[in-house]
Parts: C-alpha cells; sequence; structure tokens
C-alpha cells in the first residue's frame, strides 16, 4: 500500500529564524513559500536530499512542544548524513550545540543530536 515516505510538517514559533535555520544552516531547498491570508499562516515546503518533504508552518501564538518527560508522537527527526563528526562541527561553527556523538549500539552507526530553534530534537545519523 505505502510507496514511500512523503513528508513530515512542523510548527515554528518564529518563522523567519526556522526558514534561516532549515534553508540557510541545514542547507534544505525551498519548493514552494506560500502566505495563507485567512489563517494568518505561511507554509514552506522543503526538499530533503534523496526525496521526501519538510512542510513548515507559522502559525499565531502555537502552544510549546512537550519535552520531559517524552510525550506520545513524534519523538525526533533524523538527517543522514556521510560523516556525522564534519556535521557536528559545521553546526557547531554556527553556534548550534551539538550533543557528544554516540554509537548506536545496534548497528554500530554513529549518531547526535541537536535542536532546531523551536527545540525540536534532530538527529544527525551517519549512513
Amino acid at each position: 500500500m505505502l510507496t514511500g515516505f512523503h513528508h513530515v510538517a512542523l510548527i515554528c514559533g518564529d518563522y523567519a529564524r526556522s526558514k534561516a535555520f532549515y534553508t540557510e544552516l541545514l542547507g534544505l531547498e525551498i519548493i514552494a513559500e506560500t502566505y495563507r491570508e485567512a489563517r494568518d499562516s505561511w507554509k514552506l515546503d522543503l526538499a530533503l536530499p534523496g526525496g521526501g518533504q519538510i512542510e513548515l508552518f507559522s502559525f499565531p501564538s502555537p502552544p510549546d512542544r512537550p519535552d520531559r518527560p517524552e510525550a506520545k508522537g513524534l519523538r525526533h527527526l533524523a538527517f543522514s548524513v556521510t560523516d556525522v563528526e564534519d556535521a557536528k562541527q559545521r553546526l557547531e561553527a554556527q553556534g548550534v550545540p551539538v550533543e557528544p556523538i554516540r554509537t548506536d549500539e545496534l548497528t554500530g552507526k554513529r549518531f547526535t543530536f541537536f535542536a532546531d530553534p523551536d527545540g525540536l530534537p534532530l538527529e544527525l545519523y551517519e549512513g
């Protein structure tokens, strides 16, 4: 029935800051950007390398995301990278705090976590 992954939708607190984070810092390509006046909301469609998309939405006064203890639902987004150490250094050079690199005990692959401007956990997974 399913043929692949299409998109994940995120709601941000500061549209300009999140747009810059995902496009300039992470380098995602803009597919489309739409202002929806009736909702006072922006929708930014971003292309992920290798397929799939992120839909970035803004809404007036969205509630904060539950943090700890972890709530039901989306836990984090993971992005594939060739070299997790290099990607970590690039983010840190831009002032983004990144956790120490760990090794997945099940796969032996290296990974680390950082957060977007709204605190959404993002993972870099060496593939």
